[in-house]
């Protein structure tokens, strides 16, 4: 590694500006960054962001410095939000010249372990321990503790994992039906009904007083030995006992150390999450939100899972990237490193990461992304835990967040797509031809952002005229907002557009997006001939829905709902059209004077039941047309 080289650059700011001159001012500035960064050489090393106290809020590696670094102060469009918030708090940066990208990564965990840096995914380092306490004095309980106290209590420890330590708990207790509850013995006997866990048989219930103290004393000791010693252990010294029992007469005895033995057997099975060809892994999946991502992580030890850690963090950006950094993070704070690692998706430099993690554990290190088969179905069940701790925070259910996730994959997207937006068009023969763009956020309707369009352009019936028309006003406010800093509504970007069609529809817009330099994924929701969803049509082709699938599912309540609210939309213009047509048949009344009164009045009904001083307030009326109105229902009336 070469010497300290160190460049930095510090633009300070003005004081007390408007609102436009800060924007200016903001703009200046990135643009002397990106200026700065293109004279940044083509070598490895790392960057140091600061903010303006000169804190530093971001490291990262490169293989060429100059190509990185200048990215970050370029167009701003193709960014994250998390990009864009760091790039927006940036002063100034410095770098580290290296002689190699495997030097930058080993310096930047250095330096990220060292900064914490604001916008790196950080991790608490696991120094806590668990212990299993057994309370002290008559009728003890067995619980989980996180720290000695000098309580008299027995501890048994320490563990590093919380998830095993509780996990060994919950078994031993339901195995030898110990109480798990808050009640104190025994102060509480024959105090209150026994619970739940008593009438399942997964509680001896003391509380009942129907259980002698040394009776009770021997499950307390033999859950003990459990945890002390393992299953196997265990199985063995009850096999004897029972036995011993047996050979005794004692058949009563006998026969609960045999129900012990079977319990043991039975939760060993539920409980057997198994890699069979992998028996030494770690699996790890991640699960994207809105403002918040869950990463997952599953550690496998002689074929089962002895372990899960879950990391809820804020928003990660690019999941490649999101991944390379979990993993460099994740592992620099562990001595073991499994001989296999799998993860749930693609990640950026994948060979420098596995040359890291191979020079760190002394072994060579495998990183694979399973497509199929078992070690595809441990990676599912790993991302559905993670889409759980995301669902939980977010207020979503896991269904959503799951369908979510399986959409980005299917779609190739980097991350699932938290707003997403669909238009269909609607018309009859030509006439009254419409638009309805409807919107989910988190799996779930936004109604408060739907919106109507009415076709101004042309006239007549052309889909794809309609779309692109459609399409293009909708991403012209788009711009209008943000020059206003509007961030919802059409001021925001949504992350995924949804057309009700196929090729034909997404090749007549995909232009429109390009002519604004947008880069927002485009697809279609191609329907068979019951009406129903069927593919997903891409710019040249179509991808396939299996109907199983939670992505299916989403889908088709997307394209049922924009083309309820488009063709809704219609009957409601053509009914209102029908009704303007029977007033400016009377004499006097034309489309202007016809809007007022159905704006005035609402129905047909209502302006027919008016008197003539209530037609006379209508705006735009005078009272020779309100006359005319009056009569031309009046007489219509009489008539009948």
């Amino acid at each position: 590694m070469q010497g300290n080289n160190y460049w930095c650059i510090k633009y300070k700011k003005a004081i007390n500006v408007s609102k436009e001159d800060a924007m200016t001012e903001k703009e200046n500035h990135l643009k002397e960054l990106r200026s700065r960064a293109m004279r940044l050489p083509l070598s490895p090393g790392v960057y140091i962001m600061h903010d303006k106290s000169d804190k530093i809020i971001y490291i990262g590696k490169a293989k060429a410095l100059k190509n990185r670094v200048s990215q970050y102060f370029g167009s701003q469009k193709n960014h994250d939000n998390k990009v864009r918030k760091m790039v927006s708090n940036v002063e100034y940066f410095e770098y580290i010249l290296t002689d190699s990208e495997f030097e930058a990564l080993v310096l930047e965990c250095s330096l990220i372990k060292q900064h914490t840096p604001k916008y790196n995914i950080l991790l608490k380092d696991d120094k806590g321990y668990h212990y299993i306490k057994i309370t002290k004095g008559a009728w003890p309980k067995i619980s989980e503790a996180k720290q000695i106290l000098d309580d008299g209590a027995t501890y048994i420890g320490p563990y590093i994992s919380s998830w095993a330590t509780k996990q060994s708990i919950d078994e031993a207790l339901k195995i030898f039906k110990l109480p798990s509850c808050s009640r104190n013995f025994p102060q509480d006997i024959g105090k209150r009904r026994p619970c739940l866990n008593y009438y399942i048989k997964q509680c001896c219930a003391p509380c009942s007083g129907k259980i002698r103290q040394k009776e009770y004393d021997e499950y307390v000791e033999q859950a003990i030995e459990f945890l002390r010693g393992g299953s196997a252990k265990c199985v063995r010294e009850l096999t004897e006992k029972m036995n011993d029992a047996a050979e005794s007469l004692e058949f009563e005895k006998a026969a609960k150390i045999r129900d012990c033995l079977n319990a043991i057997k039975r939760m060993g099975d539920r409980q057997k999450v198994v890699a069979v060809r992998y028996p030494v892994q770690d699996i790890i999946a991640l699960a994207q939100g809105d403002m918040i991502s869950c990463f997952e992580v599953f550690r496998f030890m002689d074929g089962r899972l002895s372990d899960r850690e879950t990391f809820l963090m804020g928003e990660t950006g690019n999941s490649k990237a999101a991944r390379t950094e979990f993993i460099e993070r994740y592992y620099s704070m562990r001595e073991r490193i499994p001989p296999r690692i799998c993860i749930d998706g693609s990640a950026e430099d994948l060979g420098l990461l596995k040359e890291w993690l191979s020079k760190k554990a002394g072994k060579k290190i495998v990183v694979s992304f399973p497509q199929k088969g078992e070690q595809a179905k441990l990676v599912e069940m790993c991302r559905n835990n993670a889409a759980e701790q995301v669902a939980q925070a977010t207020g979503r259910t896991v269904r959503e967040a799951s369908a979510l996730d399986e959409l980005a994959r299917l779609l190739g997207m980097d991350k699932p797509p938290v707003y997403i937006e669909s238009y269909d068009i609607s018309n009859l023969n030509g006439s009254e031809n419409v638009a309805g763009m409807v919107v989910y956020k988190n799996g779930r309707p936004l109604k408060s952002a739907y919106r109507k369009f009415k076709i101004k352009s042309f006239s007549g019936q052309d889909d794809y005229a309609s779309m692109q028309e459609v399409i293009e006003r909708r991403f012209k406010e788009y711009f209008i907002a943000k020059g206003k800093n509007i961030t919802d509504g059409f001021g925001r970007l949504p992350d995924l557009i949804l057309l009700d069609g196929g090729k034909g529809q997404v090749g007549a817009v995909l232009p429109i997006l390009k002519s604004l330099e947008l880069s927002v994924p485009l697809f279609g929701m191609v329907k068979d001939d019951k009406h129903r969803t069927r593919a997903i049509a891409a710019n040249g082709g179509e991808i396939a829905i299996n109907s199983s699938r939670k992505a299916f599912t989403l889908i088709s309540s997307i394209q049922d709902e924009v083309h309820r609210f488009a063709i809704g939309y219609h009957h409601d213009r053509r009914k209102k059209a029908t009704i303007s047509s029977t007033l400016t048949s009377i004499e006097g009344i034309g489309s202007a004077r016809a809007k007022a009164l159905l704006r005035y009045f609402q129905t047909i009904n209502s302006i027919r039941n008016a008197d003539l001083n209530e037609l006379i307030n209508v705006p735009g009326m005078t009272k020779p047309a309100a006359e005319k109105v009056f009569n031309y229902f009046h007489s219509n009336c009489e008539k009948s």
